[in-house]
């Protein structure tokens, strides 16, 4: 097993922000930001604050050669990954671990087009953080990611496995080695487009599913959608999953809102595309019908058109 001493981080938004802090702090200068053009001068100007800790992290742009990490971790929105895996060309080495840690079910398989599967590790994030203006506060031992290959054996962990988790041991970051990835990849996909959705289509926060029963409507119909694919696809996804996932929203603060709904409020494009577009397009494919995700599809759409006045 390799030591991690070099770690590179594309992405400082709210999933970004839960790693940065403990891995600059244990790993000082060696951990830094991949960043260029005016995000580069943002981050050197304002930097970040975290838990009202202002943070300037070192930053590396995509034109520096001869300097790659051993760990690249990407934390970007849906729509800007195919801009990334161009960029963290001269961060990936020969033995360059790569990190995704975005929402939907498709990053992985791109960047392994490219880098190829040999480099990748398989991720997904549970934590609710809300970022605006560069800061946030929340508490990071309340969230955790969930990482490995595809399959996840306790007793015979790949190097890469035992690498990270020996990073993140180092770190104090909480994590969660899953038996089975592409398991808990759908599952957080599921909870993704049926939350998601719903609450950016119609402008409620996660309370909604506390007590309201048209909101849940929308939720409980786009969650079949997805495990009805996700089934197609041979991954074990259904009621059991819906039921864990009731108890978590029964834990959250009823204002907490997410991602997509977050990123409408403050005028920006969504990852409507990753989510309920995806959706779609596999179940064209599979031959699943999908009419509630076909609503939010061209609804949110059509909410961006008018924010941005296309119409």
């Amino acid at each position: 097993m390799k030591d991690i001493k070099k770690v590179t981080l594309i992405g400082l938004g709210a999933m970004g922000v839960f790693f940065a802090p403990r891995i600059s702090e244990k790993l000082g200068a060696d951990f830094r930001i991949l960043a260029d053009g005016a995000r580069k001068e943002r981050l050197e100007r304002k930097g970040v604050t975290v838990n009202t800790i202002n943070y300037r992290f070192p930053i590396i742009t995509p034109d520096v050669e001869g300097d790659p990490a051993d760990l690249v971790i990407i934390a970007v929105k849906g729509y800007d990954l195919e801009q990334v895996i161009r960029d963290i060309k001269n961060q990936v080495g020969k033995d360059t671990i790569i990190l995704s840690v975005l929402n939907g079910v498709e990053s992985e398989k791109q960047i392994a087009a490219v880098y190829g599967s040999e480099h990748l590790l398989y991720s997904y994030m549970r934590i609710s953080i809300v970022m605006k203006d560069g800061k946030t506060e929340f508490d990071p031992h309340k969230g955790l990611i969930h990482f490995g290959d595809l399959k996840n054996d306790p007793e015979h962990y790949s190097g890469n496995v035992l690498a990270v988790k020996s990073l993140f041991d180092l770190c104090g970051i909480d994590y969660k080695i899953d038996a089975d990835m592409l398991k808990g990849i759908w599952f957080k996909f599921m909870c993704n487009v049926a939350e998601n959705m719903t609450c950016a289509m119609f402008g409620v926060p996660f309370g909604a599913f506390q007590k309201n029963d048209d909101a849940n409507f929308f939720r409980h119909k786009a969650m079949w959608e997805v495990i009805r694919i996700a089934n197609k696809l041979g991954i074990d996804i259904g009621q059991n999953e819906i039921d864990r996932q009731e108890h978590t929203l029964g834990r959250l603060p009823y204002e907490n809102k997410p991602s997509t709904l977050q990123d409408l409020e403050v005028g920006k494009r969504t990852e409507v595309d990753m989510f309920a577009g995806t959706v779609v397009r596999l179940g064209k494919e599979l031959g699943v019908e999908t009419p509630v995700c076909e609503c939010f599809l061209h609804g949110i759409h059509l909410i961006e058109a008018r924010m941005f006045k296309e119409i």
